[in-house]
């Protein structure tokens, strides 16, 4: 199979039960129109989100790595009315573009976008009591996706959820490379999930409109 046939499959897959509506269709807009990376979730992959979320029947989520919160969206969506989803973002400007994506989608009142590194705000939660979270979202910058998982496990309940995107990274995650920190996070994330007795995991690979890569999903059982 090539490129274009993954292309086509994923869009076929979207068109015909996973369709675009006018928020979703903004999100993405409105964070191409802002200068941010074309690194969001395929639509397919954000109603996977979506799903497991309301699987898992999350009332609470915290995601790591909000970009313009276009998979903010397909997560918040799944939660109660009276649910809450925290998403982590340390870019300023775009969590700036995140903020005005959610208001859009009318989910300013259930979404609290925060601003900073990823590990100050972690500690910040625990701090205010505010877990545990039933569902958790990680898709950050990958070197510190060991500490994310650990701060997941803390902010958990057994039978939270925890998933992390990219981590096939194009099929080179099989061979250590020194000289790639995502590589080398992203294999210590294994190990670490590997050697958790908290922890029960698998990982998945898929390719589409976003290339080849993958995803490991985690439940907390102790």
């Amino acid at each position: 199979m090539t490129n274009p046939q993954w292309n086509a499959v994923d869009t076929y897959f979207t068109d015909t039960i996973a369709p675009a509506d006018e928020a979703l269709t903004a999100a993405l807009a409105g964070s191409v129109a802002a200068g941010l990376p074309e690194i969001a979730v395929a639509p397919n992959q954000g109603k996977l989100l979506h799903l497991l979320a309301r699987i898992q029947g999350a009332r609470s989520i915290l995601e790591i790595g909000t970009l313009g919160g276009y998979s903010t969206i397909w997560l918040a969506r799944a939660l109660p009315t009276d649910g809450r989803l925290i998403t982590l973002e340390y870019d300023p400007e775009h969590a700036e573009v995140a903020r005005t994506n959610i208001a859009r989608a009318g989910l300013d009142k259930i979404v609290e976008v925060r601003t900073g590194a990823a590990l100050d705000s972690l500690p910040q939660l625990e701090a205010e009591g505010a877990g545990p979270f039933d569902l958790f979202f990680i898709d950050a910058d990958k070197v510190n996706n060991p500490r994310y998982v650990e701060w997941a496990l803390k902010l958990s309940r057994p039978g939270s959820v925890i998933i992390v995107d990219n981590v096939v990274r194009g099929g080179r995650i099989t061979t250590p490379d020194p000289d790639d920190p995502a590589i080398t996070g992203t294999r210590e994330l294994f190990e670490l999930v590997a050697a958790e007795p908290r922890l029960d995991a698998t990982a998945l690979q898929t390719v589409g409109a976003k290339g080849y890569d993958g995803l490991l999903l985690a439940r907390v059982i102790g």
